[in-house]
């Protein structure tokens, strides 16, 4: 019987546009491109050149601190570009697909005769272990120190986020497989929502046998995997934990497995109040959008199309690529065309606020098209106790946020900045009445508390 922890603090956003549970069957134009970006604190160092051709599987690049951890093409073509920016930075690796796709054959492996060192190491091969992350610092991991425990959410609980319940369907035993796997590298901890089906399918499969399962009864963001972290074995200097908040990846790793093949296929939720015909596809990794956002929303007036959820994800356009962890690809209104009569003053019925500004509280749970203006500026920091309400976690947020802001090492590490990633503050960020940016603010303090400790 799973432990379950009911979380009392959070915010549920109901947003227009949730995808329906059908899937549209989409044909890729062949244009794909991996994002180191999307790799968070990998430094990379491109081993491919414009012309080589790859298959699906073989390494595009690797992590220069760190060159066994490979990252694979997710598809079987030729090497178009590799573009960069300012000084050389990587911006992108591109592949045109070929129409019949080749795999790199790693075999197929018993992963219950395996040991943490062998799937570690099947895991570099493959060019799939730099999708594990770790705390503290929110970064793509590294084999050199091996973790006190791993942490798996399969809970998606952000504004409009994909369900991992109908990706998941069918697919449920390359999931336990890629369990088993991580558990041989140490102890695995298992998130779930109140997600009954999911649950009565994982008993049956008796995956407690591998891991320690627990559902997290509560608000957004119980899924992220940092409040879960933090709930069950929290980090402390000097220790180190992987996370997977992304459970696609624990699917990637279980095919490996049970098929010997790289395989980077996801199920992407396409949603938002823009999008005309909410829905489900299956994409790769790195494939371009033009072909899933081409007739998907009306192009009379400005929207903003974003690479994830509205929380934690970036602004991308029709030439971007699928991100290397998004499972939702969202279209809202940009919200400047909006020209509102006497502004702030209107009781705003349409319109969301967590502290009731609006009237809108009076209609009870009802869905809003939000856009996507800032409605204010940037303004000196109030101690309200606004990010306490929606931050499950044993911190004081506030205190934590200043002693970034302040470059405050002691304070930071005394505050538990070991044990939060930047996605733990997007809701803090969005109920923020001082409209500071908490999200990067947490990010610029991890990166220098990695530098300083390095």
């Amino acid at each position: 019987m799973a432990n379950v922890i009911k979380l009392r603090k959070g915010l549920d956003i109901h947003l227009q546009g949730k995808a329906k549970e059908t899937k549209l069957d989409l044909k890729s134009n062949g244009k794909y491109a991996l994002v180191p970006g999307d790799f968070e604190g990998v430094t990379p160092k491109v081993i491919v050149r414009e012309g080589d051709v790859v298959k699906a599987g073989d390494a595009l690049f690797v992590n220069k601190l760190y060159p066994e951890v490979r990252f694979a093409s997710p598809v079987s073509g030729k090497v178009t570009a590799v573009e960069r920016g300012e000084r050389r930075k990587v911006l992108c690796v591109k592949v045109e697909a070929d129409a019949q796709q080749q795999y790199v054959d790693f075999g197929k492996k018993d992963v219950s005769k395996m040991d943490g060192k062998a799937v570690v190491d099947a895991l570099l091969e493959a060019g799939i272990f730099g999708y594990i992350n770790q705390l503290p610092y929110a970064i793509s991991t590294n084999p050199s120190v091996m973790p006190k425990a791993i942490f798996v959410s399969a809970l998606r609980d952000k504004p409009l986020a994909g369900s991992f319940d109908f990706e998941v369907k069918g697919q449920e035993q390359d999931f336990v497989t890629g369990l088993q796997a991580l558990s041989k590298i140490a102890k695995t901890y298992l998130g779930l929502g109140v997600q009954p089906d999911l649950q009565s399918k994982l008993q049956q499969m008796n995956v407690e046998k591998d891991v320690e399962v627990t559902v997290f009864d509560g608000k957004c963001p119980a899924g992220n995997v940092g409040v879960q972290v933090n709930h069950l074995n929290p980090v402390n200097k000097g220790e180190i934990v992987w996370t997977i908040g992304d459970p696609t990846v624990v699917l990637f790793i279980g095919r490996l497995f049970n098929t010997g093949k790289v395989d980077l296929t996801r199920t992407v939720a396409l949603c938002g109040s823009e999008v005309t015909n909410p829905c489900y596809v299956d994409m790769k990794v790195g494939e371009e959008l033009s072909t899933l956002l081409s007739n998907s929303y009306d192009n009379s007036h400005s929207v903003r199309v974003i690479n994830g959820n509205v929380l934690t994800g970036r602004q991308t356009s029709k030439d971007g690529f699928l991100g290397a962890h998004t499972s939702e690809i969202t279209v809202i209104p940009e919200g400047d065309d909006n020209d509102e009569m006497l502004g702030w003053i209107m009781p705003r019925f349409n319109q969301f606020s967590v502290n009731r500004s609006y009237f809108s509280w009076l209609f009870g749970k009802k869905e809003y098209a939000l856009d996507a203006r800032v409605k204010g500026g940037e303004r000196h920091m109030i101690m309200s106790g606004e990010y306490d309400k929606v931050l499950p976690m044993d911190i004081y947020g506030e205190y934590l946020i200043k002693a970034i802001i302040a470059g405050d090492i002691d304070k930071m590490e005394q505050l538990g900045i070991y044990e939060v990633a930047p996605e733990d503050f997007a809701l803090a960020e969005f109920v923020d009445s001082s409209k500071l940016e908490l999200q990067r603010i947490v990010r610029e303090g991890l990166n220098n508390l990695r530098k300083e400790n390095a």
